[in-house]
């Protein structure tokens, strides 16, 4: 199933115009370290299964990580369990730190 691809200045704006999204980090544990997004939800990718139940399947849901290959994967398997509106951070938190966060490492 096709998710949504968003870009960075597509989250910074929703972020800026205070849209009510939810924000869900799949990237290991550790890899908080480096930086993390206010507010996230933190689901690692290999628990999103499990944790199922913790998400609104009718939330309008932004998956992270590290450089938008996981996040599409967890996009993906979101959509094809009902979940209607979910978003992939394409650049994920390296392209964020990068270009709208230097505050934060790309790693």
């Amino acid at each position: 199933m096709a998710v949504e691809e968003l870009s960075l200045a597509g989250l910074k704006a929703k972020l800026d115009d205070g849209e009510k999204v939810i924000l869900v980090d799949v990237r290991e544990s550790d890899e908080l370290e480096h930086g993390v997004l206010p507010g996230v939800v933190h689901i690692p990718m290999g628990s999103v299964p499990e944790r199922l139940n913790e998400l609104d399947p009718e939330a309008d849901l932004i998956i992270i990580c590290r450089t938008g290959n996981r996040s599409r994967k967890v996009g993906q398997y979101l959509a094809s369990h009902g979940f209607h509106k979910v978003a992939n951070l394409s650049e994920g938190m390296n392209g964020w730190a990068a270009e709208i966060d230097p505050t934060m490492e790309v790693y």
